[in-house]
């Protein structure tokens, strides 16, 4: 029997660095073992200034069995409209659908990437699958140009998935429907082995109780509140706050200067754009680990916390709320709340037993509940209701 042929879209996949283009990455070897043909179209979301001009391409390889197509809208101009950009993109995933017939199409991120894919699966007749991440609830709806998008996208979906319960809510919020073609289910992650990472670079620099944080920081990860939160807690304990990863571009002046205002400049190590396997590394040096994000869909880097077996102080929303229990394994606060940060940080700082006992917690969260069988199974019922047309009855996951 032949095996139903699925095109994912997205705005990154490895080696393009970025939290969705790892869950894809993921997401499309669990659809392998499954049984289906897994091709990846990947596109950017804006229109690069060029360098030099060229006609549109599509550099397709193949890795680890997943046929990868790399889309590259043709450049005309150094004035680039956005417009002509998608139109192109939306003309190449149309060429390679014409190419490979797909069964079933599926758009992670739902502004653009769902657009586009939703619009070509509506026109061709077949199955779509849109998967909401976290920003573009967030952030996006509140943009007058991508309302109208985002909800016509979502209404217009065979089924929906999202990664945490919050979201689902926000979604069926926006549009009812949802309620009966829609899914809510955490990310998993593959096993890591923490006995033989390299050394990391800045590891001399961390003095005293060291809070760790992961991640490119931008205005959603609530730094200003764990700042104020470091910046009190100092002045009682030795610390260092560790940021493993960089500023987003566009803010890094800001941050600098919050930094700088909030007397952590000295006791703040950044270490800038790494590997993961180096960011992985510097696990082993963190005594808690800190995500007091305003919103954040499922991240990566707490389920990596969690697996290194890492004390950790989250805030009550989206899966980092779902994920983590209040006194079971970790600790729970409200978002953009310093003092109940602080609180939280110092109940760990006091004691080593604690936090040995919350880290093993957390360990065995990860082994348990967010393994990568428990995510293949939740795939492959969603995509077997899609592909079988039965009638859309919310899943209970």
């Amino acid at each position: 029997m032949k095996s139903p042929k699925v095109c994912i879209t997205s705005l990154e996949f490895p080696p393009d660095v970025g939290g969705v283009g790892e869950s894809v990455a993921r997401i499309t070897q669990l659809l392998q073992d499954v049984g289906y043909e897994v091709h990846v179209a990947v596109f950017h979301s804006k229109q690069r200034k060029a360098e030099g001009y060229h006609r549109s391409a599509c550099n397709t390889t193949e890795q680890e069995g997943i046929f990868v197509h790399r889309l590259e809208p043709a450049s005309r101009s150094n004035d680039a409209i956005v417009q002509d950009h998608r139109s192109e993109v939306y003309f190449q995933l149309k060429q390679l659908h014409r190419a490979h017939q797909f069964d079933l199409f599926h758009a992670f991120f739902i502004n653009e990437t769902g657009f586009l894919t939703t619009l070509l699966a509506k026109e061709e007749g077949i199955p779509i699958i849109n998967s909401v991440r976290g920003s573009d609830l967030h952030k996006h709806i509140f943009s007058p140009k991508q309302f109208s998008q985002i909800t016509w996208t979502l209404e217009s979906s065979d089924w929906v998935t999202f990664v945490s319960r919050d979201l689902q809510k926000r979604g069926q919020v926006m549009v009812p429907s949802l309620s009966f073609k829609s899914t809510a289910f955490l990310n998993s992650i593959q096993p890591v082995d923490f006995s033989n990472l390299p050394q990391p670079k800045l590891a001399n620099q961390l003095k005293g109780l060291v809070v760790g944080s992961v991640g490119r920081f931008r205005d959603k990860k609530g730094l200003e509140y764990l700042l104020d939160a470091c910046s009190d807690l100092a002045l009682q304990i030795p610390l260092t706050l560790l940021l493993v990863g960089d500023f987003a571009e566009r803010e890094r002046l800001y941050w600098e200067a919050a930094i700088e205002a909030s007397g952590m400049a000295e006791r703040t190590v950044l270490t800038g754009m790494i590997p993961r396997e180096e960011g992985l590394a510097y696990l082993a040096y963190v005594d808690v680990y800190a995500i007091p994000s305003l919103h954040d869909g499922c991240p990566n880097a707490l389920l990596e916390a969690m697996l290194s077996g890492k004390a950790i102080v989250g805030s009550s929303v989206d899966a980092i709320g779902e994920i983590l229990e209040e006194g079971k394994n970790g600790l729970v606060v409200p978002p953009g709340n310093s003092t109940a940060l602080k609180a939280a940080l110092l109940t760990l700082a006091s004691s080593f037993e604690l936090r040995n006992a919350f880290g093993k917690a957390a360990q065995d969260t990860v082994y348990q509940k967010l393994s990568p069988a428990v995510e293949k199974a939740n795939w492959a019922r969603v995509y077997q209701k899609v592909l079988m047309d039965i009638p859309a009855l919310a899943i209970a996951v």
